[in-house]
């Protein structure tokens, strides 16, 4: 039987992947909208609070993720504290979420600074990057994580609004973070998306969010040549499989959020957790030879 989340506290050495963390069915999730707080969530998401051991291998570096909040980005924010970076999170409007990785942060011994609002917006963009050299005096990594998704069947139930939010938050706006970021960032100092297993092997309902992830590859590959060259900065991507976020309930429907997973020979979705250290390593000196890469972490579904 597999373990509740909390379980993970205490992970042995040798844990086995296939069970150690919550399979499906899930139970059903109290109906709430996107982007949807992590309270409402059964089970709760693991964040590695307690289960990730740092090295300060970022030490006194600092970092930008967007839609650091909760799932994977929370995770991120997580492990950078506890690698010694100052963590500036871009989220929307989840305040409880928010503060609480906040306290997670400052847990880790660590600075937090919160950064609402929406990302769609450039000169919200522009100012989140200026807020956080302010606060912190540089930005060494960017992490253009935050998403936006909903499952539709057919073409014709993605309407204009729809399209144009999935489009601006995936796509723009790392689009608009990266070209503000450039300008003040150091050689050695790095940009990493989290794209996913959609940016190569799209689900039909999920059309306009995987073509947004798809972008992100390509974007990802090519500004990886053009920033390293003019700036000496490294840009990398994530290729996330199934992950157990608040957006998966937000945005499917109950029958699939309830098997989610459930088609990885893991037979469940990853845990924000287990996508954390790809991000540290990838922010870290370890990893000063890789630029215009994409690292799958899709639960063996990868089809590249």
């Amino acid at each position: 039987m597999a373990p509740q989340s909390e379980s993970a506290d205490n992970a042995p050495a040798f844990a086995d992947p296939r069970t150690f963390y919550p399979q499906p069915p899930f139970k059903n999730q109290k109906a709430f909208e996107p982007p949807g707080e992590t309270e409402d969530m059964d089970p709760q998401p693991e964040y590695g609070l307690k289960t990730y051991t740092g090295s300060n291998t970022l030490k006194g570096r600092v970092a930008l993720i967007t839609g650091g909040d909760s799932g994977i980005g929370r995770a991120i924010a997580v492990a950078y504290a506890k690698e010694g970076a100052k963590v500036a999170i871009s989220y929307l409007d989840e305040e409880t979420d928010a503060k609480r990785t906040a306290e997670m942060i400052k847990q880790c011994g660590s600075e937090a600074l919160l950064l609402p609002g929406d990302i769609q917006n450039r000169k919200h963009c522009d100012s989140i990057v200026k807020k956080t050299i302010s606060t912190f005096g540089s930005i060494d990594i960017l992490v253009n994580n935050a998403a936006y998704q909903m499952t539709v069947d057919d073409i014709k139930d993605i309407d204009d609004e729809m399209f144009d939010r999935t489009v601006k938050t995936n796509v723009y706006a790392m689009f608009y973070l990266c070209r503000e970021a450039l300008a003040h960032m150091k050689p050695g100092t790095c940009i990493i998306n989290t794209a996913s297993i959609q940016g190569y092997d799209p689900s039909p309902n999920l059309l306009a969010y995987a073509m947004t992830k798809s972008a992100m590859i390509g974007f990802t590959k090519g500004l990886a040549k053009m920033a390293l060259t003019n700036h000496g900065v490294r840009v990398n991507a994530v290729a996330p499989g199934p992950v157990w976020t608040p957006l998966i309930p937000t945005t499917m429907p109950e029958e699939k959020f309830q098997s989610f997973g459930a088609d990885t020979i893991f037979q469940r979705p990853a845990q924000p957790a287990e996508l954390a250290p790809l991000y540290v390593w990838l922010a870290s000196p370890l990893a000063s030879y890789v630029t215009g890469e994409v690292y799958g972490c899709t639960g063996g579904k990868t089809p590249f």
